[in-house]
C-alpha cells in the first residue's frame, strides 16, 4: 500500500512521526557513515542513482535522507512505509522540512565521522545541523568527479564485516519493529538464517521468526514469542484456554499499550506464552472493545 507524502503536512503524518521517533532506538555501525540523497524509486536500492553510490560505498554504514521520514539508514530501507512512499524529489526543501530532517540526521549521527554525498535541500540540512562533515559531490551526486571523490574518502574508513553488518540489519529491523532495543535479544550472536527472499530465524535449531521480503517484517514464531515476552514487549494477556486460531476482544484482561494495529504480539496466559499473532486493534482499544477481533493468531500452543 502507497503512502503518499505530497504537502509539507505529511511531516505529521502517524507513519512519518512514528518512523523518526523509531530511528533513535538505531545506531549506526562503523566509525563513518555516508550520507545519500534519496530517490524516487523504493526500496532506493533498486534506483539507478543508488546503484551508482553503492558501488562506491561498499562496506560503510549509509544513511538516506528523505522528508518527511528524515534519516534511513540502508539496512532498514526495505521496511514498511519507507520501501512504499511517494514524495517529490526537486531536492527543493522548506524551512519546516529542513528542521525535522536535520534533526534526526544529527541525533541520528551523534559523534560519528560524516561523509555526504549530496545536493540542493539535503546540503542544506547536512550543513545546517552537522558541525563536521566533508562534502563529495560537485554539482551532480552521479558525475564522474562526484564520484570519485566519493570514493577516495571512503577508502579512508576501516570496512564493515559482513557477519557484523547482518547482525546489525536484522537487530536493527528488530528495534524499529518492536520500539525497543532490548529487542537485539530476538538476534543472538549465534542466529542463523535460511531462505533468499523470505528469511527464516533460527537460535540452537528452532525457528524465531521470519523476516518477509514484501514488507521487511518480522513474523513470530512460538520461541520468538517467548523472547517478546521476556523483554516485556507487545504482550496481550488472557485468562482462559485458547483454542482458536481468533482471539476476540472480550477475552483479553490486559494488553501492552504500546501496541498498535499491524504489530506483532505474544498473547500470554498465567505468565506463559501461549500464542502468536497480529494485532488487530491497539492495546488500549482491546481492553475497552466488548465486541470485534483484537489478534489474529498464527501459531499457538497445542
Amino acid at each position: 500500500m502507497k503512502v503518499l507524502c505530497i504537502t509539507e503536512e505529511s511531516l505529521f503524518r502517524p507513519e512519518a512521526v512514528r518512523w523518526r521517533e523509531r530511528m533513535g532506538l538505531l545506531e549506526p555501525l562503523g566509525d563513518a557513515l555516508v550520507i545519500l540523497p534519496c530517490s524516487m524509486k523504493k526500496p532506493y536500492s533498486s534506483s539507478r542513482s543508488h546503484s551508482i553510490f553503492m558501488n562506491a560505498t561498499k562496506g560503510i554504514q549509509e544513511v538516506i535522507l528523505t522528508s518527511p521520514f528524515g534519516v534511513c539508514p540502508r539496512e532498514v530501507e526495505k521496511i514498511y512505509p519507507i520501501q512504499s512512499y511517494d514524495t517529490s524529489t526537486t531536492g527543493e526543501w522548506s524551512h519546516e522540512e529542513i528542521k525535522v530532517v536535520g534533526e534526526c540526521l544529527r541525533d541520528y549521527v551523534g559523534e560519528k565521522e560524516v561523509i555526504a554525498h549530496v545536493e540542493g535541500g539535503y546540503k542544506q540540512v547536512c550543513e545546517e545541523y552537522l558541525d563536521n562533515a566533508v562534502y563529495t559531490s560537485t554539482g551532480q551526486t552521479t558525475s564522474s568527479e562526484s564520484m570519485n571523490n566519493l570514493k577516495m574518502e571512503v577508502k579512508k574508513h576501516s570496512k564493515l564485516k559482513g557477519r557484523a553488518k547482518t547482525l546489525h540489519q536484522l537487530r536493527s529491523i528488530a528495534r524499529y519493529q518492536f520500539n525497543s532495543k532490548k529487542a537485539d535479544c530476538l538476534i543472538p550472536d549465534d542466529v542463523k538464517t535460511r531462505g533468499r527472499f523470505d528469511k527464516r530465524i533460527f537460535k540452537d535449531g528452532k525457528q524465531i521468526a521470519t523476516l518477509h521480503f514484501n514488507n521487511g517484517l518480522y513474523s513470530l514464531n512460538l520461541e520468538g514469542g517467548k523472547i517478546l515476552q521476556n523483554i516485556n514487549k507487545k504482550w496481550v494477556k488472557i485468562n482462559f484456554e485458547l483454542k482458536t486460531n481468533t482471539l476476540f476482544s472480550p477475552g483479553v484482561t490486559e494488553a501492552d499499550p504500546d501496541i498498535i494495529p499491524g504489530d506483532e504480539v505474544v498473547i500470554l496466559k498465567d505468565d506463559e506464552a501461549v500464542a502468536v499473532g497480529k494485532a488487530i486493534l491497539s492495546g488500549k482499544e482491546m481492553e475497552r472493545a466488548v465486541k470485534g477481533v483484537a489478534v489474529k493468531i498464527r501459531h499457538r500452543k497445542k
